[in-house]
């Protein structure tokens, strides 16, 4: 289902979690669930991936994620603020020690001024750390290409986390 670059870069994050005997979980706005479903693809990966969150709405941030309806209103859904929100709430909200969360704005539509199509907010969270965020700005690759940019560098972030 993936490709084979993807396909490398979720073993080698799962063996190394196996390794260190930690637990994945993801929190997904954009990218809906692909990363949940590149490390799930997989055979073997529900010794390490606890679970996966694909909370699109607003709503579904705060309700799921425990996203506050403040950092919301006054950051917007696209922000680092959410990012490490959304990343903390997945540790808060699962058994896992290491999270990654991704928030942004995929198109065609959707896009500003101040925050373009192709903008993407990542976080990654640990147990007993403090959250970080980082955005990248992947241009209008279109719907598709920005969901797989987005992709892959969740996966490298998640990679980081682990090995931290």
């Amino acid at each position: 289902m993936f490709d084979p670059d993807i396909r490398k870069l979720a073993s080698e994050i799962l063996d190394e979690a196996r390794a260190r005997g930690l637990m994945i979980t993801t929190a997904e706005s954009c990218t809906g669930g692909l990363i949940a479903g590149a490390l799930t693809d997989i055979a073997g990966s529900s010794d390490v991936v606890e679970r996966g969150f694909v909370t699109y709405s607003n709503e579904a941030k705060n309700q799921m994620l425990s996203v506050s309806a403040e950092s919301l209103t006054r950051f917007g859904a696209v922000s680092e603020a959410v990012a490490k929100e959304m990343a903390y709430g997945a540790l808060v909200n699962s058994r896992a020690d290491v999270s990654v969360s991704v928030t942004g704005i995929a198109g065609p539509g959707g896009g500003s001024e101040e925050k373009p199509v192709g903008m993407v907010c990542f976080g990654t969270a640990r147990q007993g750390e403090m959250p970080n965020a980082t955005t990248c700005r992947f241009g209008d690759l279109g719907r598709e290409g920005v969901r797989l940019a987005a992709l892959k560098h969740a996966l490298r972030l998640l990679r980081d986390a682990v090995t931290a």
